[in-house]
């Protein structure tokens, strides 16, 4: 795989629960971050005293985060009241040369701030809210 642009790694919600994605506006920075817990079932019968772990169990979840500007005055309504609706409406991840990452995310956090001499930016943080599909771009 070659060296790929972070600005091509995007961020889309679904806008009116048919399937209509739209790029998260503004943002500059994105990070995505999947996890998988580990359920330890060690025992002191343990082969030379090695943990053992409990294949395919244990939660699954993946985090998304990002900051920027908001610019897409469509997108930004819809973030936002998803936020203070505490919906969990899809979301793409789309990943450069890997896929596109799809499911029920959370707005856990929604952040603002500004100085007297820049733009407003935001940050906010998604947490996966079931199961989540993968495909190959």
């Amino acid at each position: 795989m070659a060296v790929q642009n972070g600005k091509d790694l995007l961020v889309k919600i679904d806008l009116d629960t048919s399937g209509n994605f739209e790029s998260v506006a503004g943002l500059r920075a994105t990070r995505v971050n999947f996890n998988a817990e580990s359920v330890d079932v060690t025992s002191l019968e343990s082969s030379g005293g090695w943990r053992e772990l409990l294949s395919g169990a244990g939660v699954k979840s993946a985090n998304i985060s990002g900051s920027g500007v908001f610019r897409d005055e469509l997108v930004d309504a819809r973030v936002r009241q998803v936020f203070f609706d505490g919906e969990t409406p899809d979301f793409q991840v789309v990943i450069p040369d890997f896929g596109v990452v799809e499911g029920a995310f959370q707005i856990s956090s929604l952040e603002y701030a500004g100085t007297h001499d820049g733009e407003a930016t935001y940050e906010m943080s998604l947490s996966s809210a079931g199961q989540l599909t993968f495909n190959v771009v």
